[in-house]
């Protein structure tokens, strides 16, 4: 008996793994049955997971309508306040082993099928993904030979090095067309600018060093990786961007660098003679950028913080108006260069009042439009300074995007008394932004808003507290 199990339980391991390796490996043969099962299995589980989070933790149903749905600001509702702060980070990494595996799998799904394998790069287009699953779905096997080439050892005719460094040059050049053209030219950063300029630059250096003869993966995604560095250092050193955005950018150019290489190393492996033509969307990219600055829409975003404080609203209102200067922030992002807020002042009172929030960077023009003393303070922003200044080998460099692309459009402080003479102070700041793709920035830009809400927060907390304890020692 303990025999059977045992042998059970081998076959269920064996099983396990030829699934993980159809999933994620770049050498298994993908027929149109795995393809539909995988594809359409695992959307329906990530939808049912993503669908439990939202509705555990925000309270919120979410349909399968908005699910396939591929505009952020409908997924935007379901991640905004009152869901937590992380949940939005969770279920971006969640996403991201599902994006190997449908990208990965087309190609080789289309190389299974005897078609192009780059179309299966179509998976990235939102609604064309949907339709070209169903078309890859049906597609009858054609050849097995090009799948063969996967499993063969690779010969080591040279060690590439003239090949490597001109792939790196090209995707180099990739990288400085597409920023001059959308940024520059089309005042434009768009998802094709940072979704697809680092997945072509991988794809086409990965290309180009796989030309005349076939290298390994491990050596074809090392230049990819190479040529999506260089890229970034020649954007420092020409001054286009600054040491902040491209950290932040480099997590999101090293996956896409990643699948590009990858999916290139299984072109050239399949159908060699298709491997110059797996760069075509090359010259889809600046079409798609134009289009981008057409049909994008900005979305109104909100972030909410909230403390607790030990005074009564009357005592905490006053700080919240106006508060006197902040001591230098002890975060080291803040020390790099992220705005932060230094003191606030108001001039009159009562709607109409003029509020000024002075940051490192300038101030925040604030013009009340609700005062509800103690319980409510509404204010707008009509004018606001750069969200940071850029960390460079250059005294002063000032990219594109810090003039409008971040837009805080209002601002609101409550303040709800608690038994024993306390007070729940809550901030909320609504915000419009035009970089994409959204559900990546958004999640940087949440983030260090809510440490600003904090310590602005902690700021009044201490001054109220303060305040209150004077009070009451002067009562006593």
């Amino acid at each position: 008996m303990s025999s059977e199990k045992s042998v059970n339980f081998n076959i269920t391991l064996k099983q396990i793994w030829n699934l993980l390796l159809l999933w994620f490996s770049l050498t298994s043969d993908v027929g149109r049955f795995a393809y539909a099962a995988t594809g359409f299995g695992l959307m329906a589980f990530k939808y049912l997971v993503e669908a439990g989070l939202i509705y555990e933790y925000a309270g919120k149903i979410f349909s399968p309508v908005d699910f396939v749905n591929p505009a952020f600001s409908i997924r935007y509702q379901y991640l905004a306040p009152p869901a937590p702060d992380w949940l939005a980070w969770v279920i971006f990494a969640w996403s991201l082993p599902f994006l190997w595996i449908a990208v990965t799998m087309s190609v080789r799904r289309a190389a299974n099928a005897g078609v192009a394998p780059w179309i299966g790069l179509l998976v990235f287009v939102p609604v064309v993904n949907l339709i070209l699953m169903l078309v890859l779905a049906c597609l009858p096997q054609r050849s097995q030979l090009m799948y063969d080439n996967l499993n063969k050892t690779v010969p080591v005719i040279n060690n590439g090095i003239r090949s490597a460094l001109l792939g790196m040059v090209v995707g180099f050049g990739i990288c400085l067309i597409m920023v001059g053209l959308s940024v520059y030219f089309l005042s434009s950063y768009g998802a094709s600018l940072f979704l697809g300029t680092p997945l072509l630059m991988g794809a086409a250096s990965a290309s180009i060093y796989n030309r005349p003869h076939r290298r390994t993966l491990k050596a074809s995604i090392m230049v990819g990786q190479l040529s999506i560095l260089l890229g970034g250092f020649g954007l420092l050193i020409f001054a286009f961007e600054g040491i902040i955005c491209l950290v932040m950018l480099y997590p999101i150019a090293v996956i896409m660098g990643l699948l590009g290489s990858a999916v290139v190393w299984t072109i050239a492996a399949t159908s060699p003679q298709r491997s110059v033509s797996s760069c075509l969307p090359l010259i889809v990219l600046p079409l798609l950028v134009g289009a981008e600055t057409v049909i994008h829409k900005a979305c109104e975003y909100e972030v909410s913080s909230s403390i607790e404080i030990d005074a009564l609203p009357e005592l905490v209102w006053p700080h919240v108006i106006g508060f006197s200067e902040l001591p230098s922030p002890p975060e080291w992002f803040f020390r790099l260069g992220i705005a932060y807020p230094c003191c606030a002042t108001i001039e009159g009172t009562g709607v109409g009042a003029i509020r000024y929030c002075e940051f490192s960077t300038g101030p925040f023009v604030e013009p009340i439009t609700v005062w509800d003393a103690p319980r409510r303070l509404s204010f707008d922003v009509v004018s606001q300074p750069a969200p940071m200044h850029e960390l460079s080998p250059y005294r002063h460099v000032h990219p594109p995007h810090l003039d409008g692309y971040l837009r805080c459009k209002r601002g609101e402080f409550r303040l709800i008394a608690l038994p024993e003479g306390r007070t729940r102070l809550e901030g909320s700041t609504w915000y419009e932004f035009d970089i994409y793709p959204q559900n990546y920035w958004t999640l940087w830009s949440d983030l260090l808003i809510h440490q600003i809400h904090g310590r602005v927060l902690e700021h009044i907390r201490e001054l109220a507290e303060n305040k209150s304890s004077v009070k009451q020692g002067s009562q006593q």
